[in-house]
């Protein structure tokens, strides 16, 4: 714990907002308090069990790191410090399980026992380092600030990787690399996570976070393919160029939706990265789609308030267009689309308040 509190004062810099007298901001990163009570209890109440552990109620009641850390995340962003310390008590204890002190991806309450794979997934990583940061900043617990640095500095040694002329986030520990797959390397851009990015340079500047996050932005404009111009879920950068990841679907699907989303949270507004997710959703009455990449045809139109949330804010910070009523108490029922609500809706909040 030696040398802390410096660290957790350069944390503190990274994560509020500026002000008259106090320096910008070392980062896009969340405000805690851009979610209401109002908005965060029914997710949390419908999600978090009594032993903190998020639900997947869509996927046989499954939890993923990836859950751990949006419940973190979200709890720091409604100020609720009993939720995180719940949700964070049973990710340190059911989920770093492996050596490295990377978090397992599944815990499955049906079976034994409940991790069967310990592979680890990077977005989960990530977001629980730098839920830890942020938590650990703002509620001034040292053991949280420590935390998010250990994980941070592991993140970087083993899931960061220089590819050609490229530094990129793996998936994984296992199975994604150049030396996994006749692909390989294979990337997922919906991984990164840009305005975690800034808080991890701070927690582990051993490592190049600016150049992973500029790299993910221009990979986002590299892996356009077929006429809608959007990115694949899994993407192989074994060729010359970007190209969908073979034994995956070749679609614009579930995961990448978040894609648009984590630039937004990150402040990054650049028409020419939004812009073709933004023309693909408005062909589908303005609701997100999952996209069959070859064609550009819409396979599933996902209509649920949450994948319209997502679209919305994309409106909001293109061409200002307010929220739609439709959108603003919406019932929330399934996990995943839940909780791209809450994150779309808190970016709204920080960062597009005229929208609301």
């Amino acid at each position: 714990m030696r040398g802390i509190a410096p660290f957790l004062a350069a944390i503190a810099m990274a994560v509020m907002p500026a002000g008259p007298g106090r320096a910008a901001p070392l980062s896009q990163s969340a405000r805690p308090g851009t979610l209401t009570t109002r908005q965060w209890l029914p997710w949390r109440d419908r999600f978090v069990t009594l032993d903190g552990r998020v639900v997947d109620n869509a996927n046989k009641n499954v939890s993923h790191s990836e859950g751990q850390g949006y419940g973190l995340l979200l709890a720091v962003l409604a100020e609720d410090r009993e939720a995180f310390t719940r949700i964070w008590t049973f990710t340190r204890s059911e989920l770093l399980l492996r050596d490295d002190g990377l978090a397992v991806w599944r815990w499955d309450p049906n079976s034994n026992p409940h991790v069967a794979d310990i592979n680890d997934a990077s977005d989960g990583d990530v977001l629980i380092a730098y839920s830890l940061a942020l938590a650990g900043s703002f509620w001034k617990v040292p053991a949280w600030s420590e935390m998010a640095r250990e994980m941070a500095t592991v993140i970087g040694e083993k899931l960061v990787r220089r590819v050609g002329d490229r530094t990129v986030l793996l998936p994984g520990v296992e199975g994604f690399g150049a030396e996994d797959r006749s692909d390989g390397p294979v990337v997922n851009l919906s991984y990164w996570i840009f305005e975690a990015m800034p808080v991890l340079a701070h927690l582990a500047p051993g490592t190049n976070w600016d150049e992973l996050s500029a790299d993910g932005r221009s990979l986002v404009e590299e892996a356009r393919f077929g006429p809608s111009k959007l990115p694949a879920d899994w993407i192989s950068l074994r060729g010359a160029k970007p190209a969908p990841a073979i034994g995956f679907n070749a679609q614009f699907g579930y995961d990448a939706i978040r894609i648009p989303l984590y630039l937004l949270r990150a402040g990054i507004t650049d028409k020419g990265l939004l812009a073709p997710f933004s023309r693909a959703w408005e062909q589908e009455d303005g609701a997100p789609a999952v996209i069959a990449l070859a064609d550009g045809r819409a396979i599933e139109a996902l209509n649920d308030p949450g994948y319209r949330m997502v679209a919305a804010a994309l409106r909001c910070a293109l061409d200002h267009r307010p929220i739609p009523a439709s959108l603003r108490e919406p019932t929330l029922d399934l996990y995943y689309p839940s909780t791209l609500y809450l994150l779309a809706l808190s970016a709204v909040a920080q960062r597009f308040p005229e929208c609301l």
